[in-house]
């Protein structure tokens, strides 16, 4: 079950450089990057009372991003994601109903060490949709 907007995600080209974009045109705060190496990003947030911006940067010149940003140079909106209270469950339902899950199937996790699953681009009105179950720690 879908239980709110976790984040907007934005693929960069320079994560220092979007930073400071932000913060000089809005006056937001860029938290400090993390890295997910199994899904080749740099990543950094900006905290907002109702949910996040996710900032995205290319960690390895295999990962999506890099692809993202060979399309995108300038970078753009990647996907949004959704907070869920069972991703596993979550995504049986959506396929259950013609849905589209990416991967194996395999279990993914995010930086923080959530949960996630992906849902095809073409199966929610052209948006890559990130499905998020928070750790219960």
């Amino acid at each position: 079950m879908i239980t709110g907007l976790s984040h907007v995600s934005i693929a960069v080209p320079s994560l220092e450089a979007a930073a400071k974009r932000l913060r000089e045109l809005y006056g937001l705060e860029v938290g400090a990057a993390r890295v997910n190496e199994e899904q080749g990003v740099r990543l950094a947030y900006v905290e907002l009372p109702n949910a996040r911006i996710e900032l995205m940067e290319p960690s390895s010149p295999g990962s999506p991003i890099s692809k993202f940003l060979e399309k995108n140079p300038a970078g753009g909106i990647h996907h949004f994601c959704l907070n869920v209270d069972n991703v596993a469950a979550t995504a049986r339902a959506v396929t259950g109903k013609g849905a589209r899950v990416l991967g194996d199937g395999s279990p993914q996790q995010n930086a923080h060490g959530d949960r996630i699953a992906f849902v095809h681009p073409k199966d929610f009105l052209g948006a890559l949709v990130e499905l998020e179950e928070k750790s219960k720690e």
